[in-house]
């Protein structure tokens, strides 16, 4: 059983998957987009990636603010969620995924990637971590 992890962002969607056993994630793209209104093309994308992995459910990283509350880009991942939802027929599990930038951040920092590449690899990483944090929880 695959599943799909995403971390939704007003431009870019990162984009990651299990390995078939549900034990791993592994970055697999960055779905760019030219304006946070447009979706056509990001979920025509999801359903290739979905078919292609054959995936079984969605992980969609949920950015609370810090104290606990919904705010504005939460709203919005709210907003994804119900679409993805109704487009696939697939159950998608809001991940709290507080904090998973600047792991992303720190991570690369870590091994050593270059500070003008940074952004060109983080939402990737970022999906990879949300996606890591709700197998590693259903695991234990």
């Amino acid at each position: 059983m695959r599943i799909l992890g995403l971390d939704y962002g007003s431009k870019t969607v990162g984009v990651a998957v299990s390995d078939a056993l549900g034990l791993t994630a592994q970055g697999v793209e960055i779905i760019r987009r030219k304006s946070e209104k447009r979706l056509r093309q990001t979920l025509a994308r999801l359903d290739a990636l979905i078919e292609e992995y054959q995936v079984e459910s969605i992980v969609l990283g949920f950015p609370k603010n810090m104290n606990n509350t919904v705010g504005d880009r939460a709203e919005k991942s709210l907003e994804f969620q119900r679409i993805l939802e109704k487009r696939t027929g697939l159950p998608v599990v809001m991940w709290d995924e507080r904090l998973t930038t600047v792991e992303a951040y720190q991570i690369m920092a870590e091994t050593k990637v270059p500070r003008q590449d940074r952004k060109k690899y983080v939402d990737e990483l970022a999906a990879m971590i949300i996606l890591q944090g709700y197998l590693d929880y259903n695991r234990e």
